[in-house]
């Protein structure tokens, strides 16, 4: 095949075939010395002709891989169902054959109102939702909702019950100070958030409207495994890092809220649930965007929502009842849980896990090391082993794996093994 060598510019030649004018295969040759330094070939040289043989790319088929994936113990932006990110994959260009990807599609729109009706659906399937209550897709985070269920719930002089068994249960506190009277009935803070108190022992306020509590606490790995019944009021829960990781009783609750990116889909989505009779109270200063009522006479669909963000939470809906529901999902994560507990209970206290064993979070493990010096060495051994994101919160230090819903099994025995092949090296 016969290509041509040309002068394009005194500083440059390029090299052109013919037979491929119509791809556009031209080869920029810059060469290291200026040709400015060689007159005599800049007036000389017009084409010449040189032999080389074509080589054609080969694109990779859609189901390759660039590059092998990791196992993601972050604990959010978390790690997705592989089935879930290849579907999205496959209908991110042409959604259903509408001839537009979902992140381009009208939120009025046919289209969309059908995927967004599909996942608060496939939502209430799932959590056995009843229709006294609203399912809300909004913004903002789980943070936003700290002052909107003030806002929405309460009056400013009211007085309202926190239980407060780790970092978020402490910031959603502070920022219901702004807007209510907030008080800690309970703090594990002293014992450095390892415990969840006894439900008997816990004192309410008297008139308090509702008791707020942190389902999962991401950051130091405590979590709920049943719920109290409010002696005064309303429970209201952030399950942010527990949503849709095992059966609840929305009955028993008044208001349920959970950022989408630990276990249902990526950051962006905000999920409220929430008893319709308690909608329409919210106090004159409430932002048009924090009043529920405002988003539940317009279906979530009162501004722009995280449309894509959305679709992504209805795709892991859709996902999780294919699997059986929640129960046979907290069976996988149960089994997840006890095998890498198992691993640092029976390590001979050279991993430690802090948090008591009747409340540890099926979800965030967080573990020590019994000499701290060697955490570092431990991060960056995983990370070459593929398994990232292991480094725990820089407030507690330490490590964390987050075993999600989206986590294989395969995943956590590897850490496991690599784990124990650490200890042997090190212990």
């Amino acid at each position: 095949m016969a290509s041509k060598l040309i002068l394009s510019s005194p500083n440059s030649l390029l090299l052109q075939n013919p037979n491929l004018q119509h791809h556009n295969h031209h080869l920029l040759l810059k060469p290291a010395t200026n040709m400015a330094s060689f007159p005599n070939l800049t007036n000389k040289v017009k084409a010449l002709t040189i032999k080389c043989a074509a080589t054609t790319a080969t694109p990779l088929s859609q189901s390759q891989d660039l590059e092998e994936r990791v196992f993601n113990f972050a604990a959010g932006p978390a790690t997705l169902p592989e089935k879930v990110l290849k579907k999205a994959q496959s209908e991110l260009y042409n959604w259903h054959g509408s001839g537009m990807s979902v992140m381009e599609m009208s939120h009025r729109g046919k289209e969309f109102l059908s995927i967004i009706q599909k996942a608060e659906a496939d939502l209430r399937a799932l959590l056995n939702i009843s229709e006294d209550y609203a399912v809300l897709f909004l913004q903002g985070g789980a943070t936003t909702q700290f002052a909107a269920i003030p806002l929405n719930l309460v009056k400013p002089e009211d007085s309202v019950d926190y239980v407060v068994t780790g970092s978020w249960g402490d910031k959603a506190f502070k920022e219901a100070q702004k807007y209510s009277k907030p008080k800690v009935i309970w703090s594990g803070k002293s014992e450095k958030y390892t415990k969840i108190p006894s439900f008997d022992s816990l004192e309410q306020t008297p008139d308090s409207k509702y008791l707020h509590i942190c389902a999962n606490e991401t950051i130091h790995g405590v979590e709920f495994k049943d719920y109290p019944d409010p002696k005064n009021g309303i429970l209201v829960a952030d399950m942010s890092s527990n949503f849709c990781s095992k059966p609840v009783d929305v009955s028993k609750f008044g208001v349920i809220y959970a950022g989408a990116q630990k276990n249902v889909g990526p950051s962006g989505v905000t999920i409220v649930i929430i008893r319709k009779d308690l909608i329409g109270n919210a106090q004159g200063i409430t932002p048009v965007m924090l009043d529920y009522k405002i988003h539940a006479e317009n279906n979530s669909l009162y501004n722009t929502p995280p449309c894509f963000g959305i679709y992504m939470c209805g795709l892991v809906f859709d996902d999780l009842l294919a699997q059986g529901g929640l129960k046979e999902v907290e069976k996988k994560n149960k089994k997840k849980g006890d095998l890498l507990y198992n691993a640092i209970d029976e390590s001979k206290g050279f991993y430690r896990c802090p948090v008591d064993k009747s409340v540890r979070s099926l979800m965030n493990v967080p573990f020590t090391l019994e000499k701290s010096e060697l955490e570092a060495e431990f991060i960056k051994e995983a990370a070459k082993e593929k398994m990232i994101q292991l480094k725990g919160h820089r407030s507690v230090g330490g490590m964390r794996a987050s075993i999600y819903n989206a986590m294989p099994l395969a995943g956590v025995e590897k850490l496991v093994a690599f784990m124990k092949d650490f200890q042997a090296r090190h212990a």
